[in-house]
C-alpha cells in the first residue's frame, strides 16, 4: 500500500526535496521511505487545565508510534477549557473541528492519534477525525483523583453547585465554601463526576474509538502512559490496515455509544456532540434514537451527580467495561473498534470488582436511566431531560411561568424578594440556544430563588434552550428546539403561562390555546438578548449553525470531504 505521506515526499522533483529538506532536522533518511508518519492531535494548554498534562501523554504516544516502526508529528490543534473560556466553549466547538480537519487533510500524515480531556475537545477531534477520514485514534486525558471536604467525597463540578446554593440557603458560610476550593481540584484531570469530559471519554469508548479498556484510567494513574504507549503502536497498525473512521464505525456503533451513556447516567451534552460526530459521517443519527435506545436501559454506575461515587471509585470498580458487560444483550455485536475486534469481545472478562459503584443488571441504581426526548408545542423539534438526575416528583409537573429572557435579565432579577416565584412555578430562561447566546452555553441548571432556597426548596422545574453541565442535577429541561432565536415558540412564552411537564408522556407543552400562541409576536427585550455579531466567527457561526436536535454543527460542515488535496504549494 502506498503511503498517503508518499504523495509529499517520494520523488526527486524539487517539490518533494522541499518537503523533505525542511522536515529533516535529526530524522534518518528512511523517514521518509515508507514508514507511517502519525500526527498527534494535541489539546494540551496551561488555558486548558483539564488537559495539561497532555504532552506528557504525547511523549508515551510518540515512544510507541516509534517503536512500531512509524514517525510521530506533534500537531497543536485548538484547545478549549470550559471552565474559563467566554461566553461559552461551545462556541469554538465547529472551529476547532474545522482547524484540525484542514491541518489533518493539508499535511503530509497518514493516520492521526487524538488527545482530548476537557468538554469539547473530545467531540471536535472526532469530528475532524470523521470529515478527514485518515485512519484515526483517541487517548483520553483522565479523570482527576477524588475530592474530599469535611471527610466526604467532593465531586468538581457537582460539588460547586450543591455548595454555592447552601451559602445562598444560609446553611454554609462563605469561609467554608472557599476552603472546599482546594479540596476539590487535586491532581491533573478533567471532571471526577459524570460530567461531559468523562461521559466523552467513555462514550468515545463505546462507539469503538478509543482502544476498550483505557477510557476512564485517573490522569496520574502510570497505566494511562502505558495504554498511551500501546495506542501509539496501534495507531501505525491502524495505517497499515487501513482502518478508517468511516470503515468501522457504523450506526451499530452509535448505538452501543448511546446504550452506554444511559448506563453510565453520563452528560446530556454527549446528545448534541453525538449527532455532530454522525452528522460528519452521514450516519442517520436522530433525536429519538437516543430516546428509542436509551431510555429504558438502567443506570447502573452509582456516580455523581446522579450518585455517591467518582470517576477513581468507577475505574477501580471495573471501568466501563464492566458496566457494559451487564447489559450486553442490548449491544450491537457487530459494532466494531479501532483494534478491528468488536467490543462484545472485551467483555467476556470484565467483571465488576465493587457492586456499590457499578450495580449489576439486577440491582440497578435506576429502572430507567437513559435520557427522555421531549416534545410537544413549547418544543416541536424536541428537548431533553435527564430522569436520573431529576426529582421524581417534578417529572409529572403543571406550574406557572416565571420567564427570563436572557442570562442577565435572571441574574438581576432571581434573588428580588419580590419576585412572584413559589416551589411550583416553572423557571423559564430563553436565549440561551446556539444562535442566540451564542453557543448554547451551560446556563439551564438556573439557580433557585434565594427566598426559595431558605425554604428548604433544592430543585425546581426550569426550561431551557441552552445546555446544562454534566456535573450538574435537576429537573430540567434543556436543549429545547427550535430555540427561541431561531423562532421557536419558547420565544413565545409569557410570565404566567402554565407549563405543562410529562416525561412519561414525552410531553412539554404551554397551556395556551394554538391561535392564541400564533398570534404573539416575542417581546422587544426577549430579541434585544438575542446576540447580533458583526464579524468573525461569531457572525460565521450564527448565519449556520443548526439546531441541538441535529448537533449544533455548522451547516456546511456536516458530511466528509476526505483526505485527499490536489493541488501542490509550490
Amino acid at each position: 500500500m502506498r503511503l498517503r505521506s508518499a504523495q509529499w515526499y517520494e520523488g526527486q522533483d524539487r517539490n518533494s526535496y522541499i518537503h523533505r529538506a525542511w522536515m529533516r532536522r535529526g530524522v534518518p533518511d528512511d523517514a521518509f521511505t515508507g514508514r507511517p508518519q502519525i500526527a498527534i492531535a494535541n489539546t494540551a494548554s496551561d488555558l486548558t487545565p483539564c488537559n495539561a498534562h497532555l504532552d506528557e501523554v504525547a511523549a508515551s504516544v510518540r515512544n510507541g508510534v516509534y517503536e512500531a516502526g512509524g514517525i510521530p508529528l506533534d500537531l497543536p490543534v485548538v484547545s478549549l477549557g470550559e471552565t474559563n473560556v467566554r461566553p461559552t466553549a461551545m462556541l469554538w466547538r465547529n472551529m476547532a473541528a474545522m482547524a484540525t480537519e484542514e491541518m489533518l487533510r493539508a499535511n503530509p500524515i497518514d493516520g492521526v492519534v487524538l488527545l482530548g480531556g476537557c468538554d469539547k475537545t473530545i467531540p471536535s477531534l472526532l469530528m475532524a477525525a470523521a470529515s478527514v477520514d485518515l485512519p484515526a485514534v483517541v487517548v483520553p486525558g483522565g479523570p482527576m483523583l477524588n475530592g474530599t471536604f469535611r471527610g466526604s467525597l467532593l465531586g468538581c463540578g457537582t460539588g460547586v453547585w450543591q455548595l454555592s446554593e447552601e451559602v445562598r440557603a444560609g446553611t454554609l458560610s462563605q469561609e467554608q465554601f472557599l476552603r472546599s476550593e482546594s479540596a476539590m481540584i487535586r491532581s491533573r484531570g478533567h471532571c471526577n463526576t459524570m460530567g461531559t469530559a468523562s461521559t466523552m471519554a467513555l462514550v468515545a469508548e463505546a462507539l469503538g474509538t478509543v482502544v476498550p479498556g483505557v477510557a476512564g484510567t485517573p490522569a496520574p494513574d502510570s497505566r494511562l502512559l502505558k495504554s498511551a504507549h500501546h495506542t501509539g503502536r496501534l495507531a501505525v497498525d491502524m495505517v497499515a490496515a487501513d482502518r478508517r473512521p468511516g470503515a468501522f464505525l457504523t450506526k451499530g456503533s452509535f448505538h452501543n455509544a448511546i446504550v452506554a451513556l444511559a448506563a453510565i447516567g453520563g452528560s446530556t451534552n454527549a446528545v448534541v456532540h453525538l449527532l455532530a460526530i454522525a452528522g460528519r459521517l452521514g450516519i442517520d443519527l436522530t433525536l429519538d434514537d437516543f430516546d428509542r435506545i436509551g431510555s429504558r436501559v438502567p443506570l447502573l454506575v452509582d456516580l455523581q451527580p446522579a450518585g455517591r461515587f467518582l470517576m477513581e471509585d468507577l475505574h477501580r470498580a471495573g471501568g466501563l467495561l464492566a458496566v457494559l458487560r451487564e447489559v450486553r444483550d442490548l449491544l450491537d455485536p457487530d459494532a466494531l473498534t479501532v483494534t478491528g475486534e468488536p467490543l462484545v469481545t472485551y467483555l467476556d472478562d470484565a467483571p465488576i470488582y465493587d457492586t456499590e459503584v457499578i450495580r449489576t443488571r439486577a440491582e440497578p441504581l435506576v429502572a430507567e436511566g437513559g435520557i427522555a426526548v421531549l416534545r410537544g408545542n413549547l418544543a416541536p423539534d424536541g428537548a431533553v431531560v435527564k430522569p436520573a438526575a431529576a426529582s421524581p416528583h417534578l417529572l409529572r409537573h403543571r406550574g406557572r411561568a416565571v420567564v427570563f429572557d436572557s442570562i442577565e435579565d435572571f441574574r438581576a432579577r432571581i434573588d428580588d424578594p419580590d419576585l412572584d416565584v413559589d416551589a411550583d412555578s416553572v423557571l423559564v430562561l430563553r436565549g440561551c440556544g446556539p444562535k442566540g447566546y451564542p453557543g448554547m452555553p451551560e446556563v439551564s441548571n438556573m439557580p433557585l430563588p434565594r427566598k426559595l432556597l431558605e425554604q428548604g426548596v433544592r430543585d425546581m422545574v426550569r426550561v431551557c434552550d441552552g445546555r446544562m453541565s454534566g456535573t450538574a442535577y435537576g429537573t430540567v429541561v434543556l436543549h429545547v428546539a427550535p430555540e427561541a432565536a431561531a423562532g421557536g415558540p419558547l420565544a413565545l412564552v409569557r410570565t404566567g403561562d402554565v407549563i405543562v411537564l410529562d416525561v412519561e408522556a414525552r410531553r412539554i407543552d404551554v397551556d395556551v390555546p394554538a391561535d392564541e400562541l400564533a398570534r404573539r409576536t416575542p417581546d422587544k427585550a426577549t430579541v434585544d438578548g438575542y446576540a447580533a455579531p458583526r464579524r468573525g466567527w461569531e457572525r460565521l457561526y450564527v448565519d449556520h449553525v443548526t439546531q441541538a436536535d441535529t448537533g449544533a454543527d455548522l451547516d456546511f460542515l456536516t458530511g466528509s470531504s476526505g483526505s485527499e488535496v490536489s493541488r501542490e504549494s509550490h
